[in-house]
């Protein structure tokens, strides 16, 4: 039995994992009790010494005081006091009252707002929830097809895992040791891919099946000018002249930007994009308050009102984003700002009072309390598994299988694609991830020759969050066709406004209107590992620096003449008397020795060869 023990130590210390997972015990506490307990079994068998857990105190404290994982609450924080202040249900009435006199915006509109929640909450629940309670009974009151209905919704949702800012990314960065500023560029591609094959789906199914999914009718349409235009050709001017505007700011960001940030360099393109957003936005809300504030009658109610709406929250994204790309801010300073940014939102639309401000500290807290406590079990197991050379079993696992890097890929990505139809991203973020990561720097660099380390290990992260994207959407396990499930009418009931009578949801409905999305999302997790410029692409390489040009910066001028010392009351020496010394100082320099005053290099390589001679 101790044989068995110490030559399988690892593979039983995974099953002791399972064993634990299975009692129901919180996944926190079982990755800390199988740590401890197979350490001490470790020491009883002499795998270990008894001072194993001895630094065990300080790799917690280290937790504690990380900045990174600080951003966590923070963009929390941000996301459920945008939700709470009925931010969700003012964006989906305005997008789906622009997109509402064609066929399929509704489920547009529903896939815009999704992307836009997932970017200001953050998690998966909280989106999925918010759009399954506001825009679920509105497709089905006017007549959408139930399975096109609950599969944008789930999928929209899903959305958190990828767009940034993300909690996803933010984790995924921490455990990979690499930067969130470039996790964020490294996903900007992949989630507006996804956005943009959602919406051709829609497009399609409106094309194929028109009645699945109708246009909103005309007593639904609220915001019509007095003349009865919809306002239409209002918001399209405003959008050209702003969109023009941030094409204008794209062509002088580097005159502008450079000389304020003491920068020479030509700027990123993600930075350059966010920035020319983000003052298109900023155009459109000062034309949109200065028409209000006159009366002047400029901008139609349908543009005024998407304006007020869509643009503070965007800004507040691009203004998030845009500090952490110019590196400006970090990202726990990004997640503070956009913080305060969501209370002022709140507050300037009297929407913020104690008992909102109340929950949304409360479910902040218990959202950080839960990460916390799953890092730090984590901390525990892991600290036991690389004590027993885990690392190098999962390393020899991998490498001993067919295929190589693209077989690893392959297998990794099955592995976390079941994995997260069971368990939630923190705990496979906490888990697997620390255990593939140093497997995957070592063998992932042969699939791109001459990328650095750091982008290719950008590029798996990206990969691993797609596919977790993915799996949440995957029948009968998805998390998101649960939260869906929660929130869905399990019944039949009355429609406050039509007054028909609404059928129940199915679950087989939910399950069969993922399906389609999960099919877009498996092709966008193709392309990103098809095509790693995707990903590596829009980050930062930083400076490439020469190293000749270098060298010759840092080489020293040649010594001049010595100042001439003060005498102190000393008679001065006779004329000419140091003429030699000074004149030899500029002369050309001498052989032997004195040479290799001026070249230090060549002087150790003559004094070695010297050497050398002498010996033989």
């Amino acid at each position: 039995m101790h044989e068995i023990i110490v030559n399988n130590f690892v593979p039983v210390m995974f099953g002791g994992l399972f064993f634990f997972l299975l009692t129901g015990i919180p996944v926190a506490f079982g990755l800390a009790a199988t740590g401890l307990l197979f350490g001490l079994i470790g020491m009883e068998a002499g795998l270990f010494s008894t001072n194993l857990f001895q630094a065990l105190p300080l790799r917690v404290f280290n937790i504690m005081s990380n900045e990174t994982l600080l951003a966590i609450p923070f963009f929390t924080f941000m996301g459920i006091i945008l939700e709470r202040s009925r931010m969700a249900e003012d964006l989906l009435e305005t997008v789906g009252q622009v997109f509402g006199p064609v066929r399929g915006g509704l489920a547009i509109a529903v896939i815009l707002v999704g992307a836009l929640l997932a970017a200001t909450t953050g998690v998966v629940a909280a989106a999925v929830i918010s759009m399954g309670l506001i825009s679920l009974p509105i497709m089905l009151r006017y007549g959408y097809n139930r399975t096109v209905a609950t599969g944008v919704i789930t999928a929209s949702g899903t959305l958190a895992q990828a767009i940034p800012p993300s909690l996803v990314l933010i984790v995924l960065a921490d455990q990979m040791g690499r930067s969130v500023g470039d996790m964020y560029a490294g996903a900007v591609l992949p989630a507006l891919l996804l956005v943009g094959l959602y919406i051709t789906y829609v497009l399609v199914v409106a094309v194929v099946k028109p009645k699945w999914v109708p246009a909103l009718p005309v007593e639904a349409r609220i915001y019509r000018e007095n003349n009865g235009a919809s306002g239409h050709v209002s918001l399209v001017v405003l959008f050209l002249a702003c969109g023009l505007a941030g094409w204008y700011w794209s062509t002088i960001h580097n005159q502008v930007m450079g000389p304020w940030l003491e920068r020479t360099m030509p700027a990123d393109t993600d930075e350059v994009v966010i920035l020319s957003l983000t003052v298109s936005s900023l155009l459109a809300l000062v034309l949109a308050i200065f028409n209000r504030v006159t009366r002047m009658g400029l901008l139609s109610r349908l543009a005024e009102q998407v304006t007020f709406v869509m643009i503070p929250p965007l800004v507040l994204m691009f203004l998030v984003l845009g500090t952490i790309f110019l590196g400006v801010a970090t990202p726990t300073e990004g997640g503070a700002m956009g913080a305060m940014g969501a209370l002022i939102m709140a507050v300037s639309r009297r929407r913020l009072n104690f008992k909102l401000l109340k929950q949304a500290l409360d479910g902040t807290a218990k959202l950080a309390t839960f990460v916390m406590f799953i890092l730090v079990g984590s901390t525990v197991f892991s600290f036991t598994f690389n004590a027993a050379d885990g690392h190098i079993w999962v390393e020899h696992l991998f490498t001993g299988m067919p295929g190589g890097a693209l077989g690893f890929l392959i297998v990794v990505n099955l592995l976390v694609f079941v994995l997260g139809c069971f368990i939630d991203f923190f705990e496979i973020a906490f888990i697997v991830i620390p255990i593939l990561v140093p497997v995957a720097a070592k063998i992932l660099p042969t699939m791109m020759p001459g990328v650095p380390i750091d982008a290719v290990m950008i590029w798996f992260g990206i990969i691993l969050a797609v596919n977790l994207q993915t799996s949440f959407l995957t029948p009968p396990f998805g998390f998101a066709l649960f939260y869906l499930r929660s929130v869905a009418a399990k019944t039949e009931y009355q429609d406050r406004i039509t007054g028909e009578t609404i059928p129940a949801v199915k679950t087989g409905q939910i399950y069969m209107g993922s399906i389609a999305f999960l099919f877009l999302q498996v092709i966008v997790l193709a392309c990103v590992i098809s095509f790693p410029k995707l990903v590596v692409g829009n980050i930062d390489k930083g400076p490439q620096i020469d190293a000749d040009k270098a060298l010759e910066q840092f080489r020293l001028p040649a010594p001049g003449p010595l100042a001439p010392l003060p005498n102190f009351g000393m008679p001065a020496p006779e004329a000419g008397a140091s003429a030699p010394e000074e004149a030899g100082a500029t002369d050309a320099p001498k052989e032997g020795a004195d040479a290799g005053a001026e070249d230090p290099m060549k002087a150790l390589l003559d004094a070695v060869k010297q050497d050398s001679d002498g010996k033989k």
